[in-house]
């Protein structure tokens, strides 16, 4: 007796490659989420690297404060009147005996610019190891060149009447000599297009 065999239907559904479909969509959103974590660290030391040029370009500008401070300490021994006059020319130290300041609305970047970098008041010095240049300008904070003038200058607050330092704690103010106050502005250029201006207002 032959026994005929029949194939049985094959029940399984054909392959239409929805796994290879799912991982590749899988794939291109983790290159995706790869590729934005690596701008994200990219742009976070960018912005590390110049806020660190940055401090780097403040803290040269000491450099320039403390030139600029031992100036005027030299300049007001004893009786001297060097600083009665400005001196914009010469191979010393540039120095402006009247204040200067820039215009309503006008930066102090635009001012350097525009008004003291052609003047022969701006002193620079030698680049330093990380590559700023430091310049700066001194002011008297006067109205007018000459002997100092009060009112007409800024000076620290003084009392005339003060008979000493033997009263008690706020019987009397203490005598002190009056000392002008000078401006001192720092700039500094660094790599990366860094910019700093630093400010000091010191009493002599």
């Amino acid at each position: 007796m032959l026994n005929h065999h029949t194939p049985s239907a094959d029940t399984r559904a054909p392959q239409r490659g929805n796994v290879l479909l799912i991982a590749l969509i899988l794939l291109v959103a983790l290159s995706l989420a790869g590729i934005a974590l690596i701008r994200s660290v990219s742009t976070s030391n960018m912005i590390a690297g110049n806020l660190a040029f940055q401090q780097a370009a403040t803290h040269s500008a000491d450099t320039g404060i403390e030139t600029a401070v031992a100036f005027l300490e030299a300049s007001s021994a004893g009786n001297s009147t060097t600083l009665h006059n400005s001196v914009l020319s010469g191979g010393g130290t540039r120095y402006v005996a009247l204040r200067q300041d820039p215009a309503a609305g006008q930066s102090w970047d635009a001012y350097w610019n525009a008004t003291l970098a052609g003047s022969g008041a701006v002193n620079t010095l030698a680049a330093d190891a990380a590559g700023n240049t430091v310049s700066y300008v001194i002011h008297r904070l006067c109205n007018a060149t000459g002997a100092p003038a009060y009112p007409g200058c800024s000076s620290s607050p003084t009392d005339a009447t003060s008979a000493g330092n033997s009263q008690g704690s706020g019987v009397v103010q203490l005598a002190s000599p009056r000392q002008v106050y000078y401006r001192i502005t720092a700039r500094v250029a660094g790599p990366r297009n860094t910019l700093s201006y630093v400010q000091v207002i010191v009493a002599i």
